[in-house]
């Protein structure tokens, strides 16, 4: 069951895609799928959810999302790095308009002291624009990080997408 906020930030950025017959692509490694369910969960969603990714594993990344292998090594899974090669790997990959991204520590193990839990990063990219991130570090527990960053990747898109006019 979605939390009351991270439900009523879907469905603005639902009605927001379809005023401006956008399409999404979510790519989410931390999240499992949580972005893609909050979305889903809203009757008529297949009007604009073109389709989501959930890349849990570095292979995965690199193999569904063309994440260059070397971003892995360089600057590993959690990073803003990856996290804006995935967002841009989803719309290369997809029919979407604007896809969002998500990865990081959700814990409650994994964390490092340069990296700690709640560490997340999320990117958002729009199709003829620069690719936009942010670096979160969210507190609680694992249901809770995770539910704070598919809300924050909701806001970013609803934010990124409110510079396309509409005609």
């Amino acid at each position: 069951m979605l939390n009351d906020k991270l439900a009523k930030t879907a469905n603005e950025l639902l009605k927001s895609l379809r005023k401006k017959k956008m399409r999404l692509a979510t790519a989410e490694s931390c999240t499992g799928g949580l972005i893609a369910m909050a979305i889903t969960d809203i009757p008529g969603s297949s009007e604009v959810f073109e389709r989501g990714f959930v890349t849990y594993s570095n292979e995965s990344k690199i193999d569904l999302l063309t994440v260059p292998t070397f971003y892995m090594e360089d600057y590993g899974a959690v990073s803003m790095e990856v996290a804006v090669a995935m967002a841009e790997g989803a719309l290369l990959m997809s029919r979407a308009d604007v896809s969002v991204s998500v990865t990081g520590c959700a814990g409650p193990g994994g964390g490092t002291e340069e990296k700690p839990i709640g560490t997340v990063f999320i990117g958002c990219s729009l199709k003829n624009h620069d690719t936009v991130f942010e670096k979160f570090l969210f507190k609680g527990n694992r249901q809770e990080i995770r539910e704070q960053s598919a809300e924050a990747a909701l806001k970013m898109a609803l934010e990124v997408i409110s510079v396309i006019q509409n005609n």
